[in-house]
Formats: C-alpha cells, sequence, structure tokens
C-alpha cells in the first residue's frame, strides 16, 4: 500500500465523521418533536458503515477507505403521553414523542469529533513525515 493511500484513507474517515456529525445534529434538532400519528413522529436515525472485513476486501482491489452503506431509522419504542389539549393529540388524546435519546446523541457527537479530531492529526503527521523524508535528499 502506497505511502499516500493513508491520505485517502483518513479522507474517507473525516468524511464518515462529518456524516455521522450531521445525523447526530439532525437527531437533537429533532428529540422533542411531537406527533399524533406514530407513523409520522420523528425516528432517530444512525449510519451504518461497512464492516471491518469488507473494508479489508475492497483494500486488497484497491479502494481503501470507510464506507458508508447507509442511513437506519431506529427500531426503537416511542414514548407516548396522554395530552388531550394538545394540538396534535390522536383521537384518544395520545401524543408520540420521538425517541431519540438526547445523551446517546451527545456522547456520538463527541465520539464523532474526536475522530475527526484524529484523522485530522493523523494527516497533519503523515504530511509532516513526507516532509521529512524528501528533505533528507538534500
Amino acid at each position: 500500500m502506497s505511502l499516500f493511500k493513508v491520505f485517502e484513507v483518513a479522507g474517507s474517515a473525516m468524511n464518515a465523521q462529518s456524516v455521522r456529525l450531521n445525523i447526530t445534529a439532525s437527531n437533537l434538532a429533532n428529540a422533542g418533536s411531537v406527533n399524533g400519528d406514530p407513523d409520522k413522529v420523528y425516528r432517530a436515525r444512525q449510519p451504518v458503515f461497512a464492516s471491518f472485513g469488507d473494508t479489508l476486501a475492497a483494500a486488497e482491489s484497491g479502494v481503501a477507505g470507510v464506507r458508508l452503506n447507509g442511513i437506519v431509522e431506529s427500531s426503537a419504542p416511542l414514548q407516548v403521553q396522554y395530552q388531550p389539549q394538545h394540538p396534535d393529540a390522536d383521537e384518544n388524546g395520545n401524543v408520540y414523542l420521538s425517541n431519540v435519546n438526547s445523551v446517546e446523541e451527545m456522547v456520538n457527537m463527541m465520539s464523532a469529533s474526536r475522530s475527526y479530531q484524529n484523522n485530522v492529526e493523523l494527516i497533519n503527521t503523515t504530511k509532516d513525515l513526507l516532509l521529512q523524508t524528501l528533505s533528507l535528499g538534500r
């Protein structure tokens, strides 16, 4: 594997963490949403990345890095609250709250942010090492 592939891998990892941060921000923005229809209320979303085995198989074929396989909705149950005065309440007076767990999302946000920072450091360190290697020939 070429040393320049490090930039490709780190760049794809930074892109993956950026997607993860955007999804987390969307989840947090919709954490308090309610609706009278359980099919219309916002459900937490999570990115799904390729497994390590799939990534190794792709690397052997010349494509290295992190791959996003898709975004899935959480299957966690919704909270139901009896609020007959709420304008979105159903015929029984119930409203359905989003299944976003704010604490979990904050942990995801911190983890994604730190992973992004680690990849930036990896790129900077690799760049410095390459520059030092080039200066050996002077």
